[in-house]
């Protein structure tokens, strides 16, 4: 009798141990599927932590590549969010019934899956043209180069908010030429594209700033650090803590795909001054305060 009980004992751990999702999936009302190697998917875990209104369990998109639908099934989760492209991807695939959130993605995707819903990573440009229209008024005209998908996303609505011009490019060589024929700016912006903004276009990208006297917007602390003037970056504890009442309603049983993705709505803002004294930019000490880091 000892002998069955321990085989049996035997077969349910090797099944318990075979199973691709087991390990870190229990059942839980919202299902985060997240590299939480990543920092900015931990601190966006962090802010769903303190709105969620319901348990919820973490994977990995290794994980549940191509097994969502079971894990979500088995598991009895009711909602899904998803960070990062591959584990969007993997949501999309899910039953209608299955409310689907997602961020971590750069702009939002194309998608015709009812029932999602979510949040991107780029800043709009409203939000650069509403900080210089307030606090720094010498720059009067802002040179904003991108993509077509990119411009169309985040260039809507920024128009009444300030004086600026619009420069489609199509690759990162296309963006250096583009910079170094822009003359008439107080200020160029350089929309999020990593097909564009490499290491060597924006190593020349600075150069040309500096040789011109007008500054580069970033999109990142490290812009910031490396020459650009300031970067209004998304703070993700916060886009969490959105995310967290999305996924509270959803449990609930409200339709969240009637809400239309957007982008987040507070900011890290990181200046050089550096780069202002060099540019002849004067910061005021209300927006020295607002930073998040100031570099010298």
């Amino acid at each position: 009798m000892l002998n069955k009980i321990s085989v049996v004992f035997a077969l349910l751990c090797s099944l318990l141990v075979s199973t691709p999702y087991s390990s870190t999936c229990w059942a839980a009302d919202v299902l985060v599927v997240a590299d939480t190697q990543l920092r900015p998917a931990v601190e966006i875990i962090s802010g769903i932590r303190k709105t969620l209104g319901a348990s919820m369990r973490i994977c990995s998109p290794d994980e549940v590549r191509g097994v969502l639908r079971d894990v979500v099934e088995n598991e009895g989760a009711r909602v899904v969010v998803a960070l990062g492209k591959d584990a969007l991807t993997e949501a999309l695939g899910l039953p209608s019934s299955i409310p689907v959130i997602f961020d971590l993605v750069v702009t939002p995707p194309v998608f015709n899956r009812p029932n999602t819903t979510g949040f991107y990573l780029a800043t709009p440009v409203r939000e650069y043209a509403d900080l210089i229209r307030n606090h720094l008024h010498s720059i009067r005209q802002l040179a904003v180069v991108g993509s077509r998908d990119q411009l169309n996303t985040l260039a809507w609505g920024a128009a009444q908010m300030g004086s600026y011009s619009v420069y489609t490019v199509r690759d990162s060589f296309d963006l250096v030429n583009t910079v170094r024929q822009i003359d008439a700016a107080d200020a160029i912006l350089l929309l999020p594209d990593t097909s564009l903004l490499t290491s060597t276009a924006m190593h020349e990208a600075y150069l040309l700033s500096f040789r011109k006297g007008i500054p580069l917007l970033g999109i990142s602390e490290r812009n910031v650090k490396e020459g650009a003037l300031l970067a209004l970056v998304v703070n993700m504890v916060n886009v969490g803590k959105l995310i967290g009442e999305y996924a509270t309603k959803a449990n609930r049983g409200v339709n969240i795909g009637q809400i239309p993705p957007s982008p987040p709505r507070k900011f890290d803002m990181y200046l050089n001054t550096a780069t202002a004294r060099k540019m002849g930019i004067q910061i005021p000490n209300e927006m020295v305060r607002m930073a998040k880091r100031v570099y010298p």
